[in-house]
């Protein structure tokens, strides 16, 4: 009986290790999406929450310095400066008018700090326009529109 009472409260010891070391690394991670006008009204709790914030790239807003990067982000009228100093490159969709989302925390001095930036350029998924009209398009590959040569 004894070995069974060893072994028993040796797993015991390791699950609540495992469990601890888990929930330790999710309290870590925790980002909560707010919007800019959100983060505003949030006062003094603002400086001790990671967060997630997004809009759009103000234009002429981008300004590289060494390895910072700070630009404008714009959400229904209403601005927040972003100081980028992430180890990663900004993705290529990063410029002016793109939707970005930074990751990180805001500063004393009303800088969002973001650690990670990630953006997209919705124009890039649209359809051009003048594209072709759907009586244009070939039913199958082996049927030519009219206006093939």
């Amino acid at each position: 009986m004894k070995r069974y009472g060893k072994f028993a409260a040796l797993i015991v010891v390791v699950v609540g290790t495992l469990v601890w070391i888990a929930a330790a690394g999710m309290n870590g991670n925790k980002t909560y999406y707010k919007t800019i006008a959100e983060v505003g009204q949030m006062g003094n709790q603002a400086y001790r929450q990671s967060m997630r914030v997004a809009g759009d790239i103000e234009s002429g807003s981008i300004q590289r310095k060494g390895s910072m990067v700070e630009f404008v982000l714009v959400q229904e009228n209403r601005r927040m400066r972003v100081a980028y100093t992430g180890t990663d490159p900004l993705p290529d969709t990063f410029r002016d008018g793109a939707q970005a989302m930074a990751d990180g925390k805001l500063g004393a001095d009303g800088v969002f700090h973001a650690t990670r930036v990630q953006a997209k350029c919705a124009s890039k998924y649209e359809a051009k326009p003048g594209g072709a009209h759907p009586e244009r398009i070939p039913r199958n590959l082996n049927e030519k529109s009219s206006n093939s040569i």
